[in-house]
């Protein structure tokens, strides 16, 4: 585990082909490639993740690419880290207005 690479600052026009390609450059495998894009308009947000078939790939390509200009925008290329709880969003959520999430084992 730990093969998961974070790719920010992308150009907006890269596409999944396009990002296997360039962290494939060197002999490294690639076994995935998520470009995150945006829920309600689907267009690209300008970051993404790969994941490596090794943790020294990983290291590899981290090194090979972070701060490289692709399209006229340097890269950033680091480890991915794990999703942090999301917090608030409304009633029923623990956010504002919702008063405790529908637990009642509380009271």
């Amino acid at each position: 585990m730990g093969s998961k690479v974070y790719v920010g600052n992308l150009p907006f026009n890269v596409d999944a082909e396009q990002l296997r390609t360039l962290f494939e450059e060197g002999g490294h495998e690639v076994r995935d490639v998520k470009i995150i894009t945006d829920r309600d308009t689907g267009r690209p947000r300008g970051f993404a993740f790969v994941e490596m078939a090794s943790q020294e790939a990983a290291q590899a390509v981290i090194t090979a690419l972070n701060g490289r200009d692709v399209g006229g925008r340097p890269l950033t290329v680091s480890m991915a880290r794990d999703r942090e709880p999301r917090r608030g969003g409304g009633p029923g959520r623990g956010g504002f207005g919702g008063g405790g999430g529908g637990r009642w084992d509380r009271y």
